[in-house]
């Protein structure tokens, strides 16, 4: 599996932006909202983020993209420049926190923005971003580490040929939050489930059902260049079911924290997500998201810009290891101020 080179521990314990020196507290330009399916999700990160980072310290200035790709301040006001206002406003900040899953945000859209502002981000940078959000692609990074996946066959059309035996999943490539995701186990139902899908992309995965433990890692990137692994997750559904956008945020979801898994099955989640964290370029935090089969770990997604409320996921696996939320967002910015990407 990748490991870290010594000398990028030293390059980022070495660089500090001088940003950070100039003022008595940092300000964090904290981007909700997004002009894609997640949209709420967004807004509700984006809120626990800007209210949880320590005003002693930090000075948010809350920023929104609306459904319609028009931005707004905190107090709701659309900028009469729209997006050269916002990037005015960005520029003015020391750091990004950008809260906006799925499309147009989480996929390096944003990323790629702030670097053009010339300012530093949390998370991801543009590559990682991009290619975590394209789940086909990130397929074939993980076949390429060794790390299974589901078998799968990409469709652009409701008519094209699906040789996988049933049931199946269909999803589209570059969303998240499980919109657009169906099991289908009747062969004349799968075409309706990729038009659905088709409404959120214009491509999409058919992969064969698998019948496993959900189970989730965190990868924390720290800014001394090191990664911090959290504590394996376990997500509980009822057999044969999917862990979908209902049940991710109605408050139904069980969680295991940690999942009982053996001393190898441990050993197998931490070295998968920390090859997958490497070889996609991750930074930040990121959550891969495993099925744990008799056969062995079959990844399903990476999610560059997780959930991220106190009673998200990532945000729970981290505070368990003693790591509060509030002191997991500081880590966060503080990695981001401090090291080139």
């Amino acid at each position: 599996m990748t490991t870290t080179p010594s000398s990028r521990r030293t390059r980022v314990a070495t660089s500090r932006s001088p940003r950070v020196e100039a003022s008595h507290r940092t300000r964090v330009a904290v981007i909700g909202g997004g002009q894609n399916s997640e949209h709420e999700v967004g807004l509700a990160t984006a809120a626990s983020v800007a209210a949880s980072l320590d005003p002693r310290t930090y000075d948010a200035v809350r920023l929104t993209i609306g459904r319609d790709g028009h931005w707004s301040d905190a107090a709701g006001h659309a900028f009469p420049g729209g997006l050269a206002d916002a990037v005015a406003v960005i520029s003015g900040c020391d750091v990004v926190f950008p809260a906006v899953h799925g499309p147009r945000g989480e996929d390096g859209a944003l990323a790629a923005l702030c670097e053009l502002a010339g300012v530093p981000y949390v998370g991801s940078g543009i590559g990682a971003g991009a290619l975590a959000m394209d789940k086909w692609a990130t397929k074939l990074v993980a076949e390429a580490l060794g790390i299974r996946t589901a078998r799968a066959v990409l469709v652009t059309a409701p008519t094209d040929t699906v040789a996988l035996p049933m049931p199946v999943v269909v999803k589209p490539v570059a969303a998240g939050s499980s919109h657009g995701v169906t099991r289908v186990a009747d062969p004349a139902l799968l075409a309706g489930a990729v038009e659905e899908a088709l409404l959120h992309d214009s491509r999409v995965l058919v992969e064969e059902f698998v019948a496993g433990r959900e189970i989730d890692v965190a990868v924390l990137g720290t800014a001394d260049g090191d990664r911090r692994v959290g504590p394996p997750l376990e997500i509980v559904v009822e057999a044969g079911a999917l862990f979908d956008t209902d049940s991710k945020y109605d408050g139904t979801a069980d969680f295991r924290l940690p999942a009982q898994v053996s001393e190898d099955e441990h050993r197998r989640l931490t070295s998968a997500s920390l090859a997958l964290f490497d070889a996609l370029g991750c930074a930040g935090v990121a959550r891969f998201d495993f099925f744990l089969t008799p056969a062995g770990l079959v990844l399903n997604e990476v999610n560059t810009m997780p959930g991220m409320t106190g009673q998200s996921q990532v945000p729970r696996m981290f505070a368990s290891t003693g790591l509060a939320y509030p002191d997991l967002l500081d880590a966060l910015v503080t990695a981001a101020l401090r090291g080139p990407r």
